[in-house]
């Protein structure tokens, strides 16, 4: 399986998503702009969530700030979002799920300390990653000005993100272990997306 390129920024994903799926979510866009919305939201949450997870003493000030600066940037995702379907009639639904979040959070070693705080981080990063290809292919397929416009800002705002996940994972255990966990998330990950449901959401099914 080949990397994910775009305009010469690499991703390390292990599955690339054809372009027929943003031809076809973008026939529903004010759905995936619904989906979208939750996803911020969830982002901006789970930064807050993993602030008070940091290991060691000696990376409490790189986790709290890294984490309190990437909720912000999440959360004003989140608003952008939200003034567009607004601005377009739309109503937030009262309720959300995203099935490949809840798959990859399976694998997450729940109650075996840092392993358990290290596989959160991977599937953060994952997370990221994956919205991040999805983001520049919905800039590149979009027809509508707006859309093209929300998703280009997100794609270079959020190029890193998943980089910074793995930063963090480097304070909680050695290179090798980290490195080793990443590859076997890669490939799960792969598998897990081309199993999702075809429906107008970021992490849905091509």
């Amino acid at each position: 399986m080949r990397i994910a390129s775009y305009h010469g920024f690499q991703l390390p994903l292990r599955y690339t998503t054809p372009r027929t799926w943003a031809e076809r979510v973008l026939q529903d866009s004010l759905h995936l702009l619904y989906d979208h919305a939750y996803l911020e939201r969830k982002a901006a949450t789970n930064a807050l969530d993993l602030l008070n997870r940091w290991v060691s003493s000696s990376s409490f000030q790189q986790w709290t700030q890294t984490l309190s600066h990437l909720a912000q940037d999440e959360t004003a995702h989140l608003y952008l979002v939200m003034r567009l379907i607004a601005k377009r009639g739309g109503t937030l639904p009262r309720t959300h799920r995203n099935p490949y979040a809840q798959a990859l959070r399976r694998h997450v070693r729940m109650g075996q300390g840092k392993y358990e705080i290290l596989d959160r981080l991977l599937v953060s990063a994952l997370i990221e990653a994956r919205s991040c290809e999805r983001f520049q292919l919905l800039a590149d397929t979009a027809q509508d000005a707006e859309l093209q416009q929300l998703y280009r800002n997100l794609f270079a705002s959020e190029a890193g993100h998943y980089k910074t996940f793995l930063t963090l994972a480097e304070t909680v255990v050695d290179p090798p272990i980290l490195e080793a966990r990443w590859h076997e998330l890669l490939h799960l990950e792969a598998e897990l997306i081309q199993t999702q449901p075809e429906q107008p959401t970021l992490h849905s099914r091509a």
